[in-house]
């Protein structure tokens, strides 16, 4: 009795570790490899951008007062004054200059006085002509002076007139010269001379809204300094610079998605690939060759009033697309021996190295040009722990 009980033991214990150690299925998340449209983009950050950005700047030097437009104000073209530019202050003068300045302004009062004398004389010696004229004209009557004799004090008196008209001409000269030199001694703060007429109003080139004003504050510019960008933002584009190795795959007239910008997603299509390319180092100081490409917005009135010049968005350019793709997750995926492989799951649920061959691919899924047939069943991210021949255990068998 105390022999089968031992037995009996023995034969339990055995039992317990046989079934402690039989192998047993593992778990592992399966997926079922179907057929449908694949469509392959090229991703990356852009910005929008108006088409038509006008910069204006000031037609000639002066002092530009404070803006009177705001950033988003709507102007009109022709009509909407940006800005306002008047004459700039004169430059202040050291003692120097002030006195050289002064010294011209006493020789000018003197010449204006010498004038003054010349055109007394003048007017003097027209006078006493006339009055010889007049007594002249008298004998001529009387005939007790000979032709030649009136014709030579007529003569007199248009010299005396001619000599009159030439010492006030030389006298408006000398006032203007005083007018000058004065002028050169005003000095900064003065307001002499400043009419409602002495300033230049800029106006909007265009239609649109204002984008940014360089020149807000009152200031002094020099002809050519940009003072305000205008442009009308119903009018945008997108600008995405994509990596050389991208941009060879995109052509003009490809359809794109335009997201990321905190509304819907925008339709849009590439209407230029710039030919050249031009270097810019990333975050990690890597040097990339970079491509512009612009896309156009094909829903204008789903972004206007939203969407504006120099948002950042994300593109989706498509680069290929086709129906019926046989596809396979790309958790699926692992190497072997340098080609790509997946775990089949044959009828008895083990595990079956089998070799692929991929075509296309996006972040989610690839193409499969050989290797797997729809309705086949594959491991989803395999475990080291799965090997060719390993029973498998479905966990959450997705379609």
């Amino acid at each position: 009795m105390t022999r089968l009980l031992a037995a009996i033991a023995i034969l339990a214990i055995a039992a317990l570790t046989a079934w402690a150690l039989w192998p047993r299925p593992i778990p592992a998340d399966l997926v079922t490899i179907g057929t449908g449209a694949l469509t392959v983009t090229v991703d990356d950050e852009g910005v929008t951008r108006i088409e038509d950005v006008y910069t204006v700047s000031a037609p000639t030097g002066g002092t530009v007062q404070r803006s009177p437009r705001r950033v988003g104000d709507v102007v009109q073209a022709r009509d909407t004054v940006l800005a306002v530019i008047e004459p700039a202050q004169p430059a202040f003068l050291d003692v120097r200059a002030m006195r050289g300045a002064q010294a011209a302004v006493a020789a000018a009062q003197s010449g204006v006085g010498l004038a003054q004398a010349q055109v007394a004389q003048a007017q003097a010696e027209l006078d006493f002509a006339q009055a010889d004229l007049d007594r002249a004209l008298e004998l001529a009557r009387r005939e007790t002076i000979s032709a030649r004799e009136l014709d030579r004090i007529r003569l007199q008196v248009a010299t005396a007139q001619s000599a009159l008209a030439s010492a006030q001409a030389a006298q408006e000269v000398r006032v203007r010269e005083l007018e000058s030199a004065q002028a050169a001694l005003i000095q900064p703060g003065l307001d002499e001379g400043r009419g409602t007429g002495c300033c230049i109003e800029v106006r909007a080139p265009v239609n649109g809204r204002v984008l940014r004003i360089m020149v807000e504050s009152e200031q002094v510019v020099q002809p050519g300094t940009p003072l305000v960008e205008v442009g009308d933002p119903g009018r945008l584009e997108v600008v995405v610079d994509l990596l050389s190795r991208d941009a060879v795959r995109v052509e003009p007239g490809a359809p794109a998605i335009v997201d990321g910008w905190g509304g819907p997603a925008l339709q849009g299509r590439v209407v230029r690939v710039e030919p050249t390319a031009f270097t810019r180092v990333s975050a990690l100081g890597i040097e990339e060759q970079r491509v512009r490409t612009v896309i156009a917005l094909l829903e204008p009135e789903a972004y206007r009033g939203r969407l504006g010049h120099n948002f950042r968005v994300v593109a989706r350019i498509s680069v290929w697309q086709a129906n019926d793709v046989v596809q396979v997750p790309l958790g699926a995926l692992f190497r072997e021996g340098g080609e790509w492989a997946v775990f089949v799951v044959d009828g008895e649920d083990r595990a079956r190295t089998r070799r692929v061959a991929l075509g296309e691919r996006t972040m989610q899924t690839a193409q499969v040009l050989e290797g797997l047939e729809p309705g086949e069943r594959v491991v989803l991210h395999p475990s080291d722990r799965i090997a060719d021949g390993v029973a498998l255990e479905p966990r959450n068998p997705s379609p």
